[in-house]
């Protein structure tokens, strides 16, 4: 017999704050149950059955077609099933998307005018997701006793992860509800187990609007500016979050100490420039290459940023390129091969406009330079993303052939799968790079070359990224989420 918390029946709700309050009840109870269940394992003790607890679902029913539409919510691409039927999904961390799922929940009722379902579902919560954010009993236990875990509580089954709805490949058996949202909670536990790993800081310091760099220099001067902000008392953002969860407070604003720097950075450090309702900053070091690219996307997706822009260094094709000269991405040729299981070859990745023209005033606010002559420093086009660090070693080089062909502009390793995994998971996506060499024309990076273009160029090309998301961010976040990444039966789910 499983040993499960108290049941807690499902009911409906024509309000959003008491469903999400339902889902909350639900949860706790259940992290209350493992964790306790999972204290008396290690202490030691024979637990009266298998250990098990469930995740909360949310779950609504339409009849027809037809949908009320209010004008507040008229131009959202989300908010909406596609058609009659039972739509559901299971949910976790109620504390860390509160106001994500209140958003949802609110244009569910607005749209459809349906009661909400909350209740139990049937899907198990790892008991390794039920631990807290420094919790490391399990440490304790020796050899034998960890072993015996897999026999008393539920491990994470990765049948249970996978990303077919994200990949539009699901199809619900006979009887079975149709998806509200992209992820099942047992994925989004998965990715922000992850995230802590491979960033180094926990989960609800992301902020909505997200930079990815390839090069140290970048975050050396985010770092600085971050720190320059939380010395300003009038500064929007408010903390400043480094490695370790090291925190760091704006002048005059209270908040919880915390953090410890780590003795070595982890393999994609983030760092996060904080504004009291995540509309702020974080920029992550994915380093070298699409395998980076893709794995730290696969998991920044489920916390569903408002966009992410990839800023990094280029290798210019065009003999018409200088040094320093940026690249805005309209057009992908995807080289990186990481993502072609998941999104196939033929599937086009197309620029989103409202991204490319805020990256566009961007530049042209931080340069001062506007009209014909913003075409001498910044060339609009497409973009190559390789596998392939030593690709120009290839005998006859075919790679070269082929970006020819392709009218590519510039050649980088992790444009194409961010810009893909942007499209894959419905999360607004730019590319802008700095030539940084020119392969094709002689021209390589020496090291003397190097360091004055990074001094040179780095600080302005940081700021151009972060002023493009405050002109997204002043334009509304809803202008951002585009019907070009919405499928034709999509989830309601933003």
């Amino acid at each position: 017999m499983p040993y499960m918390p108290p049941f807690i029946a499902p009911a409906r709700f024509t309000d959003a704050a008491a469903a999400l309050a339902q889902v909350q009840q639900i949860y706790q109870g259940a992290l209350t149950h493992l964790r306790s269940s999972m204290l008396r394992f290690v202490a030691g003790e024979s637990l009266p059955g298998r250990v098990r607890a469930c995740y909360p679902f949310v779950r609504i029913h339409t009849h027809t077609v037809s949908r009320q539409v209010p004008d507040t919510t008229s131009g959202l691409s989300y908010g909406f099933v596609a058609g009659p039927g039972r739509y559901e999904t299971t949910l976790t961390r109620p504390d860390l998307f509160q106001r994500y799922y209140l958003e949802q929940f609110r244009l569910l009722l607005e749209n459809h005018g349906v009661e909400l379902e909350v209740g139990t579902s049937t899907q198990p919560i790892p008991i390794h997701f039920s631990f807290a954010e420094n919790d490391h009993i399990e440490g304790t236990m020796s050899v034998e006793r960890r072993a015996l875990m897999r026999d008393v509580f539920d491990l994470p089954d990765l049948a249970s992860m996978d990303d077919g709805i994200a990949n539009g490949t699901y199809r619900a058996k006979p009887g079975e509800p149709e998806p509200l949202a992209l992820f099942t909670a047992a994925r989004v536990d998965y990715s922000l187990h992850r995230l802590r790993h491979y960033t180094g800081t926990a989960p609800e310091w992301f902020q909505n609007f997200v930079l990815f760099t390839n090069y140290q220099y970048y975050i050396d001067e985010f770092m600085a500016l971050g720190h320059k902000e939380m010395a300003d008392p009038d500064s929007p953002y408010v903390a400043f979050i480094e490695p370790g969860n090291v925190t760091s407070y704006r002048v005059g604003y209270d908040g919880p100490e915390g953090g410890i720097a780590p003795p070595r950075l982890p393999q994609m450090p983030a760092y996060h420039l904080v504004r009291a309702d995540r509309t702020g900053i974080t920029m992550v070091n994915i380093g070298v290459g699409p395998s980076n690219a893709k794995t730290i996307t696969d998991h920044i997706a489920v916390l569903r940023p408002h966009a992410w822009m990839m800023l990094g260094h280029c290798a210019g094709l065009r003999n018409s390129q200088q040094l320093g000269d940026y690249v805005l991405a309209h057009a992908y040729v995807r080289e990186d091969h990481v993502l072609d299981e998941e999104l196939p070859l033929w599937v086009p990745i197309p620029a989103l406009a409202e991204i490319q023209l805020a990256l566009e005033k961007a530049v042209a606010a931080v340069t001062q330079v506007g009209g014909p002559d913003l075409k001498k420093i910044m060339r609009t086009g497409t973009v190559a993303s390789t596998d392939n660090r030593n690709w120009e070693l290839l005998p006859e080089n075919e790679p070269q052939r082929r970006f020819s062909q392709s009218r590519a502009v510039a050649l980088d390793m992790e444009s194409a799968t961010i810009a893909a995994n942007g499209f894959r998971f419905r999360v607004p996506y730019g590319t802008l790079l700095c030539v940084s060499d020119k392969p094709l024309h002689g021209e390589i990076k020496l090291p003397g070359m190097a360091n004055h273009f990074y001094r040179e160029r780095v600080e302005q090309h940081l700021r151009i990224g972060m002023k493009a998301i405050e002109i997204l961010r002043s334009e509304g976040s809803s202008q951002l989420h585009s019907r070009k990444l919405r499928s034709f039966a999509e989830v309601a789910f933003q």
